[in-house]
């Protein structure tokens, strides 16, 4: 009996555990994604123009990337209190925009809405925090991984629960509301006393990479399924009975990283390796002494610049040893008179900046302002994604979401792993991928305003492949660039470009665009009644809320957005140039050093 409950405790502190259910939490912490298919009824069933429905899409992406109250409840609740919190959000929020929709709670002002779908939204911020923290504290050694999958996950959340919305059946589409304010909600609470730091660096084991390995293949393995059954509900008219067993399929794809704990944990290998234990205890003790008082202390990182070729030869400790000597050694002549240290103003990069240093470097803005163009038309596009279906003439919007859902999440997953060989293989700045990325996307907006048949499918695919990539590749490179001590504040800066390029894309442009076409065919239409002397038909269509139909309504929107896309890219080559030097000293002497 003593045995069983020494492997149940081991099983509960598992890492793989923690990290499993993460997985389970970001599977359906992507709600922002369902955007696209919950606003035509909105639209429809409170009256709102398309630029109503595109301030609301602004409060999405805002509840989405603000992210400061979820990290600073993080640091003072417990984690389970911090996922509860979110999980209440996200309930109360878009719960009671599912009253609203419903009838079964009074129209409230635009304003209002707004902040019930950020309130809503905002709870995803809270999930992705809880769960990206635990992780890597339990996984300080593959933080890649660890991050690219469960923000992988969570990029594939939107094709997840709208096929579990399909085998409920409800004949008011407005329900995909109420399982949006419940669905996320209760898994954040049935899985918030699993997801919490368990030591995790202390059961390192060799099977870590066939563990990880297996995860990435659960991930492309779903993301292949879904699109297959996505494509085959879209084709053909399938019973209840088929979409329930293809549901069920999904949810056993999803349970099978679970066998990962069950089997490290009841497998005759050990817990952890007392060797690799003890390296990881001794590791902080080996850090060269550079936390001296702040009065005493003399940056010379240039010493390390003007090192000799040889020097990159020998070990990392015999190395840090004679720098250090270097160091002692202009010391004690800086405090002799006999040479005067010249100390540097801040950080270069590579080397770790504050937020306040990050914000006067061109290369921050470069990142962000591409990072706004090219994130924030890709975002336009998701949110709009209901409106630009219907506008072509398609009945199910549902399916578009669903794909994107499935193209974004493989962008993300593709965009860090190409990303990563530019950077290791050739030393090459990572900023080319995103600027591949970024060109790309100009076919996919083109592909989507020309409205050619089936070009929404191609159109699509592109966009959410370039506006998946954009996530993997520019938190590798602010780290790299600007390093990871203040990382947590220079990511959450960069990511409010997101909802500022909606805003621009979305708020103003398409919105404005897409109104001005529908009171276009509107007044055609209502001069046709005229016409036909029917008053009373005219009066019903000047109440009814405006909709356009034809490729028209989203073209101008699209080729603006195609040529700011091309714009993106030009600021990304010119960070790949600005930063070849930055990128050969981090990956190119240990690349020539390894080929010798």
């Amino acid at each position: 009996m003593g045995r069983v409950n020494e492997k149940l405790v081991a099983f509960l502190n598992n890492r793989w555990l923690v990290f499993v259910a993460a997985i389970w939490v970001q599977s359906c912490a992507g709600i922002g994604y369902l955007f696209g298919s919950i606003s035509p009824v909105i639209k429809t069933n409170l009256s709102y123009n398309q630029k109503q429905i595109a301030r609301l899409g602004v409060a999405k992406d805002l509840g989405d990337s603000v992210g400061i109250l979820a990290g600073t409840l993080s640091e003072i609740l417990p984690f389970w209190g911090t996922l509860l919190v979110g999980a209440l959000n996200n309930f109360i929020g878009y719960g009671w925009v599912w009253l609203i929709v419903t009838g079964r709670a009074p129209v409230l002002p635009l304003w209002a809405m707004c902040v019930l779908v950020f309130v809503g939204t905002n709870g995803e911020t809270y999930f992705n925090t809880v769960s990206l923290v635990s992780c890597v504290q339990n996984f300080p050694k593959s933080r890649g991984p660890v991050v690219g999958i469960l923000k992988g996950f969570a990029g594939l959340s939107g094709a997840i629960l709208t096929q579990i919305y399909a085998i409920m059946h409800f004949p008011d589409s407005a329900n995909l509301i109420f399982m949006i304010a419940v669905g996320p909600a209760l898994v954040a609470i049935g899985m918030m006393f699993f997801i919490r730091p368990v030591a995790g660096h202390r059961q390192v084991r060799p099977s870590d990479g066939m563990s990880f390995s297996s995860v990435y293949g659960v991930c492309l393995l779903l993301a292949a399924y879904l699109m297959g059954v996505m494509l085959v509900e879209d084709l053909v008219d399938l019973s209840p009975t088929v979409i329930a067993i293809f549901t069920a399929v999904m949810f056993v794809i999803l349970l099978t990283p679970f066998l990962i704990p069950v089997i490290l944990t009841f497998s005759s290998e050990t817990m952890a390796y007392p060797e690799q234990e003890a390296l990881l205890q001794q590791s902080p003790k080996q850090e060269p002494a550079r936390s001296e008082p702040d009065g005493h202390e003399v940056i010379f990182s240039e010493v390390e610049d003007e090192k000799s070729e040889g020097e990159d030869l020998l070990p990392a400790l015999e190395r840090q040893k004679r720098i250090a000597q270097l160091q002692a050694r202009l010391l004690q002549a800086a405090a002799e008179g006999a040479v005067r240290v010249k100390r540097r103003k801040g950080p270069r990069r590579g080397e770790d900046f504050t937020l306040g240093q990050a914000l006067i470097k061109a290369d921050f803005w470069l990142i962000f302002f591409s990072l706004l163009l090219g994130s924030g038309t890709g975002l336009t596009v998701i949110d709009n994604l209901g409106q630009m279906s219907q506008s072509l003439g398609y009945d199910n919007t549902h399916i578009f979401v669903s794909l994107i859902s499935i193209w974004n999440f493989l962008g993300r997953v593709g965009g860090g792993y190409f990303s990563e060989i530019v950077v290791r293989d050739y030393a090459y700045p990572r900023p080319i991928a995103m600027a591949t990325a970024q060109f790309l996307m100009i076919f996919g907006h083109i592909f989507i305003g020309m409205g050619w048949p089936g070009a929404m499918y191609i159109g699509t695919l592109i966009t959410g492949l370039g506006y998946g990539a954009h996530w993997a590749i520019v938190p590798a490179t602010a780290s790299e660039l600007f390093g990871l001590k203040k990382f947590g504040a220079l990511y959450n800066f960069l990511t409010l470009s997101t909802p500022m390029g909606s805003l621009i894309f979305s708020g103003l442009i398409a919105s404005s665009i897409y109104d001005s076409e529908a009171e276009k065919q509107a007044h055609n239409g209502l001069s046709q009644l005229q016409s036909s002397s029917s008053v009373w038909f005219s009066r019903l269509h000047v109440d009814a809320p405006l909709k356009c139909d034809g490729a028209i309504c989203f073209f101008l929107t699209c080729m603006i957005m195609a040529g700011f896309c091309a714009i993106a890219g030009m600021l990304s080559l010119i960070l790949v140039h600005r930063t070849k030097g930055v990128y050969y000293n981090l990956y190119g002497k240990s690349r020539a050093s390894t080929l010798s």
